[in-house]
Order: C-alpha cells, then structure tokens, then sequence
C-alpha cells in the first residue's frame, strides 16, 4: 500500500543530509487516519509498527534526510471522531485533527507530508450485517456525512500546509468481497457490493481531489473490480482475482476483519 502514497508524492525541495544532521532543518510527515493509519493486526489484536504509514515512512527518509514522523493513527477512528475526539487521546489536543493542526502549526513550513486515510469505520461501523454483507440504502446515507466531515477534515490540514507541503489521501478495498466463499448468496452480495464501494470512493476521490489532496488508489491496488480472472486460493479453489487479493492482502477471509496484512502495507 505505501507504494501507492509513494508514487503520488514527489520531493519537495527540503534540506541536504549534512544540514538535516545539525537539526536545523529538520522536516516532518505527519500520518493521521484509522486502523490503516495505527497498523493494527487482529491476529496479535494491537496496534503494530507495519502500518502503511511505517512502510512509507522508511522510503521516504531515503530521499528525504532528516525526515521525522508524526504518527497520529487511531484504530477504529470515524471522520466524526477524528474531528471531534472519542475513541484515541492526544496530548494537549481534544482530537485527532487538533493534534495534527498543532502539530503542523508548531512545525510550520517544515511539514513535507500529510497522509490521510480515514472514512471505512462510517460504514464498517453502521451498515454491515452480522453475514457481513453491505446495506446500500445505510452506505448511501453514511457517504453524505462522510464526505461533509471529510471536506472539513482534509480542507483544515490543506490550510494549516505550507506552500510545498504535499497532502495524499487513500480510497478503500473492498473487504465485503470476502462473503464470495460464503456460497451462492455471498456470491451475489460480493458482486452487489463492488458499485456501492466504488461510488463511495468516488465520493472520497472528489473531496479529496477538491481541497488540493493527490489520492492513493487503493482498490486498483487491489484488483477490486475484477471479477473475471480467475485465481486459485488454497482451501477455497478458484475465485475472481478480487475476491482472491482480499484473501491474500487482508484478514477479511480468515478473521473477517478488513485490516491489511503486513505484506499489502508494503
């Protein structure tokens, strides 16, 4: 996954290696967002150091010296709690964006990056069945609000941002493509599930798009629209590549959680 952040962000004119060692002109990436962000893994069921952010994070000090990391990541943070606080606490900060908006004012014209990925807990929160199946009329009303928290989040890190301060945010994979190995049902409610995902991601693509965010395409990553090749997973035979990249790149097939596994998030 960071190869997408990665690919998205170029190399803002920042300090030389010898200046960066002196500490003078030291610069920041601030990472902010949910479990994506923090690096859970429900199968040790803590937060973890191979987050996206993380990954990201080692490449970027390659051509970035001196780079430091501001990580913010909340597991199980909403659009609504990154605003406004509730599930993770920030030192001297009432929330996620208020810790990062400090953090980008304390360290003003010295933050190089800002990612961002925040929004899948709207829906895997509120609109997922107990078969894990997606409710569309639920998914359709959790996008509005999403967006509108989303612009506010994303439009007040682009303002706090200096001039070359670049800002990436991620779309979503599709983890309801796991309920293919359920049968029949599961099958169809896979199939059902891809235009639900991809008009909220659409939706994401365009708040990000219009507060001045470059945007990490995470379902291309995952092959999320390919329900033609076919691939052959062991224990479950053959399945479309989507439903085979879920299984491979997440624990939605083996725990039915949706959180990336430490070999998607490099």
């Amino acid at each position: 996954m960071n190869q997408e952040f990665a690919i998205v962000l170029g190399t803002p004119g920042l300090a030389t290696a010898d200046e960066a060692a002196d500490g003078k002109d030291a610069t920041y990436y601030i990472s902010l967002g949910d479990s994506l962000a923090s690096g859970y893994q429900p199968d040790v069921d803590k937060d973890t150091d191979v987050a996206y952010t993380d990954q990201l994070y080692t490449q970027l000090t390659q051509r970035t010296p001196g780079l430091k990391h501001i990580r913010l990541g909340c597991t199980a943070e909403t659009t609504e709690s990154l605003l406004k606080g509730g599930k993770c606490d920030y030192p001297n900060a009432k929330s996620q964006l208020d810790a990062a908006l400090k953090a980008m004012a304390q360290h003003h014209g010295k933050v190089a990056y800002v990612t961002l990925s925040v929004g899948a807990n709207d829906i895997l929160l509120n609109c997922v069945s107990p078969a894990g199946t997606l409710d569309g009329a639920c998914l359709n009303s959790r996008s509005q609000t999403m967006a509108t928290n989303l612009a506010q989040i994303a439009g007040a890190l682009r303002k706090a941002g200096a001039k070359d301060t670049q800002f990436v945010g991620s779309t979503y994979h599709n983890p309801f493509l796991a309920t293919w190995l359920l049968g029949a049902e599961g099958q169809q409610a896979a199939k059902e599930s891809a235009p639900l995902l991809e008009a909220a991601n659409t939706g994401i693509t365009q708040v990000y798009k219009s507060t001045g965010f470059k945007v990490a395409d995470l379902p291309g990553t995952f092959s999320s629209d390919d329900f033609t090749t076919q691939v052959n997973v062991p224990g479950a035979g053959e399945v479309p590549a989507n439903v085979a990249k879920i299984c491979q790149l997440t624990w939605a097939c083996t725990k039915k959680d949706p959180t990336p596994t430490p070999k998607a998030t490099k």
